[in-house]
């Protein structure tokens, strides 16, 4: 399901899936775009339905993850690259971050086409993109950092360096704010946190639970939206569903449509 939450509380169902959704941006026309986790697609929302937007199989090594679309229509989509939950139930998150496949980041084109964007990424994540257009930012989850990008006219992307180390923190869904800056989602601790370039805290969010996705919305864009729950293991999630939406105001707005 893709799931509407209302400010006021109010919560209905946008969309019905036959798969997991996760990442999720629009085009330029404004038609929506899903990530089929477990099919290694990305689906696209049309009037008259859901269509295959692009077929990412034969690049993903296990499930499809976050993505970012960029103004031009550009999807940058990552995946898990293994078996997370097989390797946390039989390695413990230590040793999963300890010794774990890497896996490649996707660019799928307006056209559907899909191309190898990077390789070698320790589980990309969320994801997003500089105001200017110019820097693709990517968490790492299991490197406990942020990478980043440049990104050239056509879409490719160069020059990977490490944009922030985040401790010891596993940066799930992320977003940027007006001043650069960019707030990670704990994936293994119960807070938001944002980074500057480099690596200082600029401020945390304490939440109620580990902390799987952020983003910054409402009418002026300083209310942080992050969505919680006990578990990323999927039979543990499933067996008591305690997932949940908070929201904080914070000091600077998110960019204007990002």
């Amino acid at each position: 399901y893709l799931v509407v939450a209302h400010a006021a509380g109010r919560v209905r169902t946008e969309l019905e899936i036959d798969d997991q959704p996760s990442g999720l941006g629009w085009l330029p026309d404004g038609r929506l775009l899903v990530v089929s986790m477990r099919r290694r697609q990305l689906l696209r929302v049309d009037a008259d339905g859901v269509k295959l937007h692009a077929d990412l199989s034969a690049l993903a090594t296990f499930h499809c993850n976050d993505m970012v679309v960029d103004r031009h229509g550009r999807a940058y989509v990552g995946n898990f690259g293994f078996d997370l939950d097989h390797a946390l139930h039989a390695r413990g998150v230590e040793g999963v971050l300890a010794d774990h496949a890497t896996a490649s980041l996707a660019r799928v084109d307006p056209d559907g086409s899909v191309h190898t964007a990077a390789t070698g990424m320790h589980f990309p994540n969320g994801s997003a993109i500089t105001a200017d257009g110019k820097v693709l930012v990517v968490a790492e989850t299991l490197a406990l950092r942020l990478a980043a990008f440049d990104i050239a006219a056509d879409g490719t992307l160069s020059n990977q360096r490490v944009w922030a180390p985040v401790g010891m923190r596993a940066p799930d869904g992320i977003c940027m704010n007006r001043d650069g800056h960019a707030w990670i989602a704990n994936a293994i601790g119960p807070e938001c946190v944002l980074f500057a370039p480099g690596g200082e805290v600029i401020a945390t969010v304490e939440t109620d639970q580990p902390c799987f996705a952020c983003a910054l919305g409402g009418t002026d864009g300083r209310t942080l939206y992050m969505l919680t729950a006990p578990s990323s293991v999927g039979d543990v999630a499933r067996a008591s569903p305690q997932g949940r939406v908070l929201c904080a105001t914070v000091a600077t707005p998110g960019e204007v449509g990002a």
